[in-house]
């Protein structure tokens, strides 16, 4: 119990009304004749008579009325939960009395989780199917471009009809542009053709006509976008038939297979000395926008790898190349990749594509193989005749 159980002292000044009915003066209160305070006790009147019954010091009560203090609450000594908190509805012990917490309780902190481990570099692609393509259309490579020309001849045409095909197909789903494929194909395989037996001269010629068979092809359907789908077809004779012409042309050379197979071997060591030393190395982004996966290192990495390849084969499969010659030929092969590889990036960033198509496990499409291939074709074939002639 506390001190609000004990009476209080009267308030000054205050004694309750006066009873001017007696003659005594006495002072009594409203009840039936008492004078109380606050504390329930009996005291004297100011005037010549004396207040009845006079309390006694200490607590006292009436022997007829019950105390009127208010009762304590009961308050469990120790919380259910510990802290303030005394059950899980929101109740809290504040100064001795219950009342509602108005706030959802704080949670109690989860126990700290272990940090995840560092995940390995991973390549994005099936690197098995990508090695087990890639392996079975070198096999089909060499063995044509050894064997007969003219096969080889006739796989570059193949490839250049499908890259076609890939491209025009892609245009078309995603930006509706519509090039003609049947002018674009029979004119990109008769390119390659008239590449590898008239040499540069019938390369133009068949171009200027190609171009032409895309314009008046195109006249057989209604107008509207005419001029879009005109232009994307003569892009697309100049982007793929015209730069593999340039591969027919080396092949023309008495030493046309080892041009050939120089010019893959370059590209594809480049392409491999930029994804090894950028997949270790790499921390540096070369052209974030476009390609997010290439970097500075990678680059390095192509150019090196692709000026010893250079260097190796001009001492060796080339008649009449020097070493120097070929640490040349690996960088401008090291470059020229490179831009090739980010501005088909750009294309298919356009389309909002990762590939231009799905023919090859592993790898995407023809198109996603000859990216790199297509702009270095003319260097190389450019460097050889710089380097050694081009018979």
């Amino acid at each position: 119990m506390n001190d609000s159980s004990w009476g209080a002292p009267p308030q000054a000044g205050y004694w309750g009304p006066t009873d001017q009915g007696h003659g005594h003066g006495h002072a009594q209160s409203p009840g039936p004749g008492h004078a109380q305070g606050p504390g329930r006790g009996r005291v004297h009147s100011p005037g010549h008579g004396h207040a009845q019954g006079a309390a006694p010091a200490g607590p006292a009560y009436d022997a007829h009325e019950a105390p009127q203090t208010r009762p304590m609450p009961i308050v469990p000594d120790v919380a259910a939960y510990g802290g303030d908190q005394d059950d899980d509805r929101g109740t809290a012990r504040l100064s001795g009395s219950p009342v509602r917490n108005e706030t959802n309780p704080e949670p109690m902190p989860d126990a700290a989780e272990p940090a995840p481990k560092p995940q390995k570099k991973s390549a994005g692609r099936d690197l098995s199917a990508a090695i087990g393509v890639g392996v079975g259309l070198g096999a089909v490579i060499v063995a044509s471009l050894f064997v007969v020309k003219a096969v080889f001849v006739g796989v570059i045409a193949v490839a250049v009809v499908v890259g076609l095909w890939e491209l025009t197909k892609r245009l078309d789903e995603r930006k509706g542009i519509r090039a003609p494929l049947v002018p674009l194909a029979l004119g990109g395989a008769a390119m390659v053709v008239a590449g590898y037996v008239r040499g540069a001269e019938g390369a133009w010629v068949a171009m200027a006509l190609t171009a032409l068979a895309v314009l008046v092809w195109r006249m057989t359907e209604p107008p509207e976008n005419y001029l879009r789908d005109v232009t994307a077809g003569v892009f697309a004779v100049f982007y793929v038939p015209f730069l593999a012409t340039f591969v027919a042309m080396m092949l023309t050379a008495d030493d046309g297979p080892q041009r050939v197979l120089t010019f893959l071997l370059l590209t594809v060591v480049s392409d491999t000395g930029a994804y090894a030393v950028g997949w270790r190395f790499g921390r540096h982004k070369l052209a974030p926008r476009i390609s997010p996966g290439k970097t500075r290192e990678g680059l390095l990495g192509a150019i090196a790898f692709a000026m010893v390849a250079g260097a190796l084969c001009l001492e060796f499969l080339i008649d009449g190349g020097a070493w120097w010659q070929g640490l040349l030929l690996g960088l401008a092969v090291a470059v020229s990749a490179t831009l090739g590889d980010l501005g088909e990036s750009m294309i298919k960033r356009d389309l909002g594509i990762k590939d231009m198509g799905t023919l090859l496990p592993g790898h995407g499409g023809i198109m996603d193989r000859l990216d790199s291939l297509l702009p270095t074709a003319p260097v190389v074939w450019l460097l050889f005749v710089l380097f050694v002639g081009s018979g």
